[in-house]
C-alpha cells in the first residue's frame, strides 16, 4: 500500500466525519473493521454499531472541523495527530485532540483504529 493511498484514506475519514455522512464515512473500512475509539474501551465492530455513532455525532452538533495535524505512515498503518473543532446545536465550541492509528488492509480499507483522546474533556466543554 503506498503511502498515498493510505493518506487519501484517512482524508476521506476525516471529510466524512466533517460532512457527518455516515454512509461515506462506512464506506472506508473493510466489512471485519474492529475500532478502538477510545483505546480503554471496548472495541466496537464498525459495521454492526458505527451508524449510531455519527447519529449521535449529528444529534449534539452543528458543525465538525477536523485538522489532520500531522499523518506519519509505516507499512499499512499510520498515526494521525489531528484536532477537531465543533459548534454544538446549543452554539458551544469546543476543541479536543488526539491521536488515530490506523490499520489499512491489502483492499485499502480501514482494518482497526485506535484512537486516544479523552472523551471527558469534550464533554466538559459542552456542558460549561
Amino acid at each position: 500500500m503506498s503511502k498515498e493511498a493510505i493518506e487519501t484514506v484517512i482524508a476521506a475519514y476525516f471529510a466524512n466525519i466533517a460532512a457527518m455522512n455516515p454512509e461515506g464515512w462506512i464506506e472506508n473500512f473493510a466489512e471485519d473493521a474492529v475500532s478502538h475509539d477510545p483505546v480503554g474501551e471496548p472495541p466496537t465492530k464498525v459495521h454492526e454499531n458505527f451508524r449510531a455513532f455519527i447519529s449521535q455525532l449529528k444529534a449534539v452538533f452543528e458543525k465538525l472541523e477536523p485538522t489532520t495535524d500531522h499523518i506519519f505512515v509505516a507499512g499499512n498503518e499510520a498515526a494521525v495527530k489531528w484536532t477537531m473543532q465543533g459548534i454544538s446545536k446549543s452554539d458551544k465550541s469546543v476543541t479536543f485532540e488526539g491521536i488515530t492509528v490506523f490499520e489499512i488492509n491489502d483492499s485499502g480499507k480501514i482494518q482497526t483504529t485506535r484512537a486516544y483522546w479523552n472523551p471527558a474533556a469534550m464533554v466538559a466543554q459542552l456542558r460549561s
